[in-house]
């Protein structure tokens, strides 16, 4: 099975928890890294072309319609993008696209393309990062998340932290039950500089948890379990950057 198949057949199975449950029972996404992310972005997006590169079940497709961008979503997995979409109904364009391949979209296309938490999926981000530059408008920007290199490194007790590795772990979620997820480990160094050989980097985040988050009641469960834990130790890695 190659690596599309891997995370095709993953993401179908996880398709419907991503609609259902990941938005309030994920505190990982919804505490931690979305505000982290939503942050980085224009608070105004009118006008603005916007491609979700990695849409899963569509919630930052919804964030950027509400702040008046034009968006485009894309997901590997077929369930995904239907999943977005009926989250969002006709308010978007919405597709099953591979990221790894050409993309089919004209020459400087978007304002900005972001992608959360699914670069870790892909091995070479040179072609897709080729394909990035080529879509996006002269300024335009690119804001991914994937996970952080250290996190993998520690929590995996990997002997290379140098290693760029294929991992796989399971998911045990409410409506799929028992899921294996693969994805690839690299050092930080080769996600800065596969970055800024067509990037200009903006900025690179470490995401801290906000302390807002003790005057949130649906929060304080997840905060008692990783509040601290996240504070010091990151679990996720934000790069900003610009087209050339």
């Amino acid at each position: 099975m190659t690596m599309k198949d891997k995370v095709i057949e993953a993401y179908s199975k996880l398709a419907k928890d991503y609609e259902l449950h990941v938005d309030t029972q994920s505190g990982h996404n919804a505490y931690y890294e979305r505000p982290s992310m939503m942050k980085q972005m224009p608070s105004d997006m009118s006008g603005l072309k916007v491609l979700d590169a990695g849409c899963a079940a569509g919630w930052y497709t919804e964030q950027f319609i509400r702040l008046g961008a034009q968006v485009t979503a894309v997901d590997l997995s077929p369930e995904m993008a239907e999943a977005c979409s009926r989250r969002v109904g006709d308010q978007a364009n919405i597709f099953a696209c591979d990221l790894t391949e050409p993309l089919p979209f004209e020459t400087d296309s978007f304002d900005l393309i972001v992608s959360s938490l699914t670069l870790h999926y892909i091995s070479d981000w040179g072609p897709t990062f080729r394909e990035f530059q080529r879509i996006l408008k002269p300024g335009g920007k690119l804001i991914y998340s994937v996970h952080h290199p250290f996190m993998d490194f520690t929590h995996f007790e990997r002997p290379d932290y140098f290693a760029h590795e294929l991992l796989s772990e399971v998911w045990n979620k409410k409506e799929s039950g028992p899921v294996e997820v693969t994805f690839y480990r690299r050092p930080i160094q080769e996600v800065i500089n596969a970055t800024a050989e067509l990037f200009v980097i903006d900025r690179v985040i470490e995401p801290q948890p906000e302390a807002e988050l003790w005057n949130n009641p649906d929060a304080l469960a997840w905060c008692n379990r990783w509040f601290d834990r996240l504070s010091i130790r990151p679990h996720f890695l934000i790069v900003k950057a610009n087209a050339r």
